[in-house]
């Protein structure tokens, strides 16, 4: 019919009798009144409703679920270098291959850095004194799931070792 609306069951109780549509997917909890999804996937992301009927009247709640896929372990790659005697300067891109609406932000984990490994992107430039001590600057790849770290050590200046 043009215009129906068609709503699946996941679950359903009247008084203490207590109905479950998917079993296999599903696991509800008594104590809290929770519904977990198992091995949940992306098609399990949408508007879900609960609802209360007391007698005449309805109470109903609808919420919208998100599946998010975690971040995979990040790599840091060099887009460019500029070595010299005393110094070096390069531009460093952290990435995962994974991971929904994924955020990237550099710190240092090293005292005394000054702020060097600083930013909320995931390219980070840096340039430092090859005669400085080392430091490492780690990249953090995160979602509302998870969170991953990778880190660069300054001794290479970029250079395999």
């Amino acid at each position: 019919v043009e215009g129906s609306l068609k709503k699946k069951f996941l679950l359903k109780i009247s008084d203490v009798n207590l109905t479950e549509f998917e079993p296999e997917r599903m696991r509800f909890h008594r104590e809290d009144f929770s519904l977990e999804i198992l091995n949940t996937s992306r098609d399990d992301g949408r508007l879900y409703e609960y609802s209360v009927n007391k007698g005449s009247e309805e109470e109903l709640w609808q919420i919208q679920l998100q599946v998010f896929e975690p971040v995979a372990n990040p790599i840091i790659r060099i887009l460019h270098r500029e070595p010299s005697n005393s110094s070096c300067s390069l531009t460093l891109l952290c990435t995962s291959e994974q991971g929904d609406e994924v955020s990237y932000s550099w710190d240092s984990r090293d005292i005394g850095t000054g702020g060097i490994c600083s930013g909320n992107s995931s390219i980070l430039n840096i340039s430092y004194s090859l005669w400085s001590p080392g430091f490492r600057c780690v990249c953090t790849a995160r979602n509302l799931v998870s969170s991953l770290d990778v880190a660069f050590d300054s001794s290479q200046c970029g250079f395999e070792q």
